[in-house]
């Protein structure tokens, strides 16, 4: 049942793919930005960012890996490098990485679990895969820059993740229609990311 409800989804949500791989890419550029590195670690960073959390989950569900299959998804990463190696830092908020962040978890966490319903994925683990795409390229970005990893930090942002795609997942279980299931989602995500970031809201931590 599930299942059926997503793949009767108008083509037009698989763009959500590459505008969720674009503004990732802006984010990893930008944290090459940050530590004025050159236009091929701009690029690494682009392209690993942007297709990182979707090419973990295609490996997991056993579905061909997006960016390889589709040379749009690359090129877009690439182009987005060179547009903000040629940007002046001044354009750039200080807090820009973290916004690009916000839409990127937003839009990747809806879409992955989207995908991964579409391809007979249950419930719960389509879900899961949510998070997985819209989370770990900043992990893997993370770790490339010496960063530590959002996993290791206090501040809402998988949490983010986990709350538009658990939403998205229990919108289309009770029959939503899809774009309407996947804005109200996305935007849920959104707005706790961005309260996150706006108000320094976190996770309390183990205190033991």
């Amino acid at each position: 049942m599930v299942t059926q409800a997503v793949q009767i989804a108008p083509a037009m949500i698989s763009w959500l793919d590459l505008f969720g791989t674009a503004v990732f890419a802006a984010s990893g550029a930008l944290a090459a930005a940050h530590r004025q590195q050159t236009l091929v670690t701009f690029s690494f960073f682009a392209l690993i960012t942007g297709v990182g959390g979707g090419t973990v989950r295609d490996l997991l569900i056993g579905a061909p890996v997006f960016w390889v299959q589709d040379w749009r998804f690359a090129a877009t990463c690439l182009v987005t490098a060179g547009l903000v190696w040629v940007t002046p830092r001044t354009v750039w908020n200080a807090r820009a990485l973290d916004w690009f962040d916000a839409v990127g978890i937003a839009i990747y966490a809806v879409f992955g679990t989207w995908k991964s319903l579409t391809l007979g994925v249950p419930l719960l683990p389509a879900m899961m895969m949510g998070v997985i795409t819209a989370c770990v390229g900043r992990i893997i970005r993370d770790v490339l820059a010496g960063e530590p990893s959002i996993l290791l930090k206090p501040e809402i942002y998988v949490t983010a993740a986990a709350l538009a795609s658990g939403l998205f997942g229990l919108f289309i279980y009770l029959s939503m229609p899809v774009l309407p299931a996947a804005g109200i989602s996305a935007l849920a995500g959104f707005a706790l990311r961005a309260m996150a970031i706006w108000k320094g809201w976190a996770i309390p931590a183990y205190r033991g």
